[in-house]
């Protein structure tokens, strides 16, 4: 892998992290967690599996002078709809809002740390251990975290919850790095999205976002997950997602990649209950230096559990995109479906994609199948197009367009494809998506697919 143009021991100082300790008001063993984060962060590979070392495209990185303990101005947003429990990280900290309604049903939400500036406005709670980072890049976050939530949804409350995440980067050489725990309890219904901005590019230096985000699901509980990733074409970001499903359980992550400098996902689900049921589904559309590194991990480890990975990505100019899927079927899942798809549209000569399907089959009784392919876009189907009167760069625009909606039109939220397709045509017209302070750039109400007579929230995992 290419050497970032600076050192990594340059992008954040140990004075840094003691001081982000201090302004969350940590204990000394805190600290000493977060400098192990730290010793970690300056030892570990970018990339700790060889095998894809030289795919990352993780280069032109320099986060030098990172400065996460820095306090700004929050944002200014609209009230939230009815019903609709807002989460907002900006240089502020972060605010929670939860309506009264849901918080006397049972409904929290806690917060593991403190803002910049104090007390954050939602109460101080506990949150289990994570994992030991295994990579640079995982090490930092867990080392500069100073964002996050715990919320927490009890067993019975069939009601469905919207919850809305939103982070705005405003300040230079700025670092957010959000935790999210989030517990639904069994039956419980729950449609969250992560919204990132930033404010204009137009400053020195680079960005840094990192993401966190851990789900446990109780038996028969149904989730949706919905990222849209537009910071300014400066920031680099890394999201670690994990989930682990619970008896009948369904889980919905939606990944759409559109903003952004150098970006890097990480999705690992463990599909433990039986019968539950995992779509994952991602696209990106990557312009100019940008790049995208994503790597998805279905494990199968209860019987009847159905799994599917979907990626599509299209590229111009010099982007790069990367994507990997595991599927690892462990040898009790019997009677497992799964399925990856990795597929990338090149529009220029310059732009480039790697996709790389595995399947991991200890156990007999299931059904495994991945697709993949990189392919530039069909010249016949730009001719079919000029010759209804359609001139070239529309027709292709189309084209990659009608591509991405394979993606959309499998995601079990209403009309996403309309709902997300004003963000991809300003960035197919070379816009950025900067924040706009009205919160005019925020997602409007979804709805999960389904009928008020028959309110089951369809899960498309029928293999293709």
């Amino acid at each position: 892998m290419a050497i970032a143009t600076s050192q990594s021991s340059d992008w954040v100082r140990p004075d840094e992290i003691r001081r982000l300790s201090r302004s969350l008001g940590e204990t000394d063993a805190d600290l000493a967690r977060r400098l192990d984060a730290y010793a970690r962060f300056l030892a570990l590979p970018i990339e700790p599996d060889p095998l894809y070392r030289g795919y990352g495209y993780f280069t032109n990185v320099d986060l030098s002078g990172l400065e996460a303990s820095a306090a700004g101005a929050g944002v200014r947003l609209p009230p939230p709809a009815h019903g609709l429990v807002r989460v907002v990280h900006d240089g502020a900290g972060t605010h929670a809002t939860v309506p009264a309604e849901l918080s006397e049903q049972g409904v929290r939400v806690t917060s593991p740390l403190r803002g910049p500036k104090g007390p954050s406005p939602v109460s101080r709670g506990e949150v289990a251990e994570t994992s030991e980072p295994a990579d640079r890049l995982s090490a930092l976050s867990t080392a500069l975290q100073n964002r996050g939530y715990l919320l927490e949804v009890p067993d019975g409350l069939r009601a469905p919850i919207r919850v809305q995440d939103v982070t705005v980067l405003s300040q230079p050489h700025e670092a957010l790095s959000v935790r999210r725990v989030i517990r639904g309890g069994s039956a419980s219904q729950l449609l969250v999205t992560e919204e990132v901005y930033s404010t204009s590019d137009a400053h020195e230096g680079q960005r840094l976002y990192a993401s966190t985000s851990e789900l446990a699901l109780s038996a028969n509980a149904k989730a949706l997950y919905l990222t849209l990733h537009a910071p300014d074409l400066r920031t680099v970001s890394i999201y670690q997602r994990s989930a682990t499903t619970g008896p009948a359980s369904r889980l919905g992550w939606i990944w759409a990649g559109l903003g952004g400098f150098r970006s890097k996902a990480r999705n690992r689900t463990r599909l433990v209950g039986q019968g539950s049921v995992v779509d994952d589904l991602q696209l990106f559309y990557g312009s100019g230096d940008q790049s995208y590194d994503s790597a998805v991990h279905l494990t199968h480890e209860g019987t009847d559990t159905h799994g599917q990975s979907i990626t599509r990505g299209v590229f111009t100019d010099r982007a790069r995109g990367m994507s990997r899927g595991l599927v690892r079927i462990e040898k009790d899942a019997a009677k497992t479906l799964s399925f990856i798809s990795e597929h990338a549209m090149l529009l220029s000569r310059g732009a480039r994609s790697d996709t790389i399907p595995i399947l991991e089959i200890l156990c007999r009784d299931v059904k495994a199948t991945h697709s993949t392919s990189v392919h530039p876009v069909d010249p016949e189907q730009v001719f079919y197009l000029e010759s209804r009167g359609i001139p070239e760069p529309d027709a292709v625009r189309m084209i990659g367009e009608g591509f991405l909606s394979y993606v959309l039109d499998r995601a079990p939220v209403a009309s996403l494809r309309e709902i997300v397709y004003p963000y991809l045509e300003a960035r197919w017209g070379g816009q950025g998506l900067p924040w706009a302070p009205d919160g005019s750039r925020l997602l409007p109400e979804l709805h999960v697919t389904g009928t008020e007579a028959s309110p089951e929230w369809r899960f498309d995992t029928k293999l293709r």
